[in-house]
């Protein structure tokens, strides 16, 4: 049995996974990894470049006989979602991912793994280095900052691929190829206010809540998971009515489309209001783990004295942004008319960071329809120009409209039944994938997306399916010499 991810099978795989684990790749901090991937290319004798849009380019010419093959493009982003434990020491910066096995499972010591999209990325490498597979040419395209801004994709050059066909490997279910996606736009709320003093004879409290599940934006945003800037806005609120506290500062979630998991304040309050503002903590822990018994398990609110900072939101402005957070709408808006079971409109309230006189609110909402897009940024727009904030709109992707057509997604479906007897399914899925603005740059380029099982992806509990690897990789094999 193996003891190291890079002994599991399929080797080819799972060894570049672990040397893409040894490299740090948070978004927004990608040149250790981009230069590891130019110099493992040159180790392996395949042409590489980086170019204009921070993109790692690959090509490999065809097996000899099939250069009349229409030419494939393997596509995956080299960036991962930075989320640890409480307990966890980690930093996404410098320090490597902790893998273990877990039965069927690879998982990472109180971080992500970053199997999104590390497995996509292992799988093209795997592609380009093997001296057997059959196959005709073949680009590679791995994208910089897919889960912070897709900057890769939205300055993708059109000139850069040739591709005929692009095989996206993102997707997280081993036999599910998803042929249409939500499109996402972050929506960002700031403002600057001059700080007041504290009241003389006031203490400081902090506190924390944590223990929340957290989630992918995209696709856990139904399984009614708790978001911590939600609930934190719910005891804040209560407090300033209740005990007389005051916001000195408020961090919680650091990605616009991870579901927030943890969220702390920082309070002022009269020293006489302590300990109902204690009680009052109690009370919202129980209340709000009653409210998400059998989906959140360890929700947790605590309250602990701290330092009184030099200054505090104003009053006015605390409670507009107070009302603001808890109105702001979070979470499905709706499903698909004609497909009630996949969500079509959805918002994150993904990161709030108040505090030195300066507030900043951003919000990952996603829809399929191009309309209710523009309904709910109208609707966040209003609910935080009422408190007085600047709202702006970046980072935006259109739907990838699915094509029911598509010979590529006719050829798969085709060579899984044929290699494992069972059928495939063929969906449209919430997630934000980067098809779209390919498709957009490259119109006439047939596209999919596709991967072996991951769970819990931009969490510290996300795996990785050991088995569905294997099998990922058999009918990648078989489909790059059917195309």
């Amino acid at each position: 049995m193996a003891t190291s991810i890079k002994d599991l099978a399929p080797q080819i795989i799972w060894k570049n996974f672990y040397l893409l684990t040894q490299v740090p790749r948070p978004s927004g901090h990608l040149q250790k990894i981009q230069q590891f991937l130019l110099d493992w290319a040159k180790e392996h004798g395949i042409e590489a470049f980086k170019d204009g849009a921070e993109n790692i380019v690959m090509r490999k010419p065809a097996t000899p006989g099939m250069e009349g093959h229409k030419t494939a493009v393997l596509q995956a982003h080299m960036d991962m979602v930075p989320q640890k434990t409480d307990e966890s020491t980690h930093n996404f910066e410098t320090d490597p991912i902790e893998t273990y096995i877990d039965g069927d499972w690879v998982k990472a010591k109180g971080t992500t793994l970053g199997s999104d999209d590390g497995m996509g990325v292992a799988a093209i490498m795997a592609v380009m280095e093997s001296k057997d597979l059959q196959h005709g040419p073949l680009e590679a395209l791995i994208t910089a900052d897919e889960e912070s801004t897709m900057y890769g994709v939205n300055h993708l050059a059109a000139d850069t691929l040739k591709g005929d066909v692009l095989l996206n490997i993102d997707n997280e279910t081993m036999g599910e190829f998803v042929i249409g996606s939500a499109g996402g736009v972050n929506i960002s709320a700031t403002m600057q206010y001059k700080e007041v003093i504290p009241e003389e004879g006031d203490i400081a409290v902090k506190v924390m809540l944590k223990g929340l599940r957290g989630g992918h934006s995209g696709l856990e945003i139904n399984e009614g998971r708790a978001n911590a800037n939600k609930l934190m806005a719910r005891f804040v609120r209560q407090a300033i009515a209740d005990d007389e506290a005051r916001l000195c500062s408020w961090n919680g979630g650091n990605m616009r489309n991870a579901i927030p998991r943890t969220a702390t304040v920082v309070l002022s309050i009269p020293k006489e209001n302590l300990e109902d503002l204690k009680d009052l903590a109690q009370y919202c822990e129980q209340t709000f783990q009653n409210e998400f018994r059998g989906v959140e398990e360890g929700i947790s609110l605590t309250v602990e004295a701290t330092e009184m900072p030099a200054g505090q939101v104003p009053l006015e402005i605390q409670d507009n942004l107070v009302d603001a957070i808890m109105a702001c709408h979070d979470g499905v808006l709706r499903n698909i008319p004609s497909i009630p079971a996949v969500v079509e409109t959805s918002s994150n309230l993904g990161i709030i960071n108040i505090g030195a006189g300066e507030a900043s609110i951003l919000i990952l909402a996603r829809s399929s329809s191009e309309t209710m897009m523009e309904y709910i940024q109208e609707m966040q727009e209003c609910c935080f120009s009422m408190a007085g904030m600047k709202v702006e709109y970046g980072g935006q992707y259109g739907a990838w409209q699915p094509n029911f057509d598509s010979p590529i997604v006719a050829t798969m479906v085709k060579v899984y039944k044929d290699i494992f007897n069972e059928d495939a399914r063929v969906e449209v899925c919430h997630a934000g994938l980067e098809c779209s603005i390919i498709g957009g740059v490259y119109p006439k380029m047939d596209l999919v997306s596709f991967g072996p099982t991951l769970r819990s992806p931009h969490t510290p509990d996300e795996r990785c399916n050991i088995p569905s690897v294997a099998k990922f990789w058999e009918f990648l094999k078989a489909l790059l010499k059917a195309i």
